[in-house]
């Protein structure tokens, strides 16, 4: 369980986040076509998974839009903006906003995901959601980088992420 704040209020989640040097683990999340994707769709690439509450909050927001701008200077790297939102939710919310160097992935089904990862809220206000938080990972799947995020409301620390791939 991780020690974070959400609008200064301690909250629980699930668990801890993947630690760096261990295997990031498979899953199973929903594409906005309502397919299902698994960690082998994305086999042999570097993998940012950009984890945040919901898509229709305004850091939320920022943060998809933040990796979708710096994923187009990457090679071999796949970004995933991975929320509880309805596949539905994300695909109008990619399409208002003309995001496509991102892959959207919903966790509504079973919540699996933000359980295996850590990063299900297991208390307060956004209860049974998912907390912000980035696991980037190298084309073999090993885990080069975590953070949750102290306080929710904050954004991620997008260059540390993204200098643990190049630093690769």
């Amino acid at each position: 369980m991780a020690n974070i704040t959400l609008g200064g209020t301690p909250v629980e989640t699930s668990g801890s986040l993947p630690k760096v040097g261990t295997q990031i683990k498979d899953f199973l999340l929903v594409a906005t076509d309502m397919s299902t994707k698994s960690l082998t769709d994305f086999k042999g690439k570097k993998l940012v998974l950009n984890i945040f509450p919901s898509v229709n909050t305004s850091v939320c927001a920022t943060s998809v839009r933040q990796f979708n701008t710096e994923a187009n200077e990457l090679d071999n790297t796949v970004v995933l903006c991975i929320s509880r939102d309805l596949p539905f939710a994300q695909k109008q919310f990619c399409a208002a906003e003309g995001l496509d160097n991102v892959v959207m992935l919903s966790d509504f089904k079973t919540g699996q995901f933000g359980k295996d990862y850590g990063v299900m809220f297991t208390s307060g206000a956004f209860d049974a959601l998912l907390s912000r938080s980035v696991v980037v990972a190298d084309a073999s799947g090993k885990v080069l980088y975590s953070e949750q995020v102290p306080e929710t409301g904050e954004e991620p620390n997008y260059k540390a992420a993204l200098e643990a791939l190049l630093d690769e």
